[in-house]
């Protein structure tokens, strides 16, 4: 009888060395995790990038509206007798301050009737004279607004400079 012992010792060392250790595993555990962390991170900022963008589009589009109201008034500095109030010939005079609450235009989540669910936006339109001849006008058209996620009161503003009889 022969027993072969070598050809059994071989074979079980070459097994052995043929699979990974658990430091290896933890290593390669470490890594995957740190890719996917920051796979998950880089997604977390694109979205928040992406509501940001809207929120400003649509305030930039809220103070552009209430500039385009205040141009759109009537003024007409030439006519004799000047009169001014709404409805006549200069209806916006300087010092004219125009504040408006409003929510914005953007899709949001939930019933649209619901208040935690929409985002405000406040637009301050202020009319000042720049010079008198010749007559031009200053509009000033602010939206302030507030980002959800971090608070951050921001503000969009459009300015114009208007003549009479534009």
């Amino acid at each position: 009888m022969h027993l072969s012992f070598q050809q059994n010792c071989q074979g079980m060392a070459r097994r052995s060395r043929a699979a990974f250790t658990l430091i290896e595993i933890l290593v390669t555990f470490f890594i995957f995790t740190m890719v996917l962390s920051g796979l998950i991170y880089g997604y977390v900022q694109a979205n928040r990038m992406a509501e940001w963008s809207s929120m400003s589009l649509a305030a930039q589009s809220y103070a552009c509206q209430g500039a385009e109201q205040a141009r759109a008034a009537d003024w007409r500095p030439r006519d004799w007798p000047v009169s001014s109030g709404y409805g006549t010939m200069d209806e916006l005079t300087n010092g004219t301050l125009i504040t408006n609450i409003d929510f914005m235009d953007i899709p949001t989540k939930g019933t649209p009737n619901a208040t935690n669910f929409q985002f405000w936006v406040t637009n301050y339109v202020s009319i000042t004279d720049v010079t008198i001849n010749p007559p031009v006008r200053m509009i000033r058209s602010d939206a302030l607004w507030s980002f959800p996620m971090s608070g951050t009161i921001c503000t969009n503003s459009v300015v114009l400079l208007r003549t009479g009889d534009q």
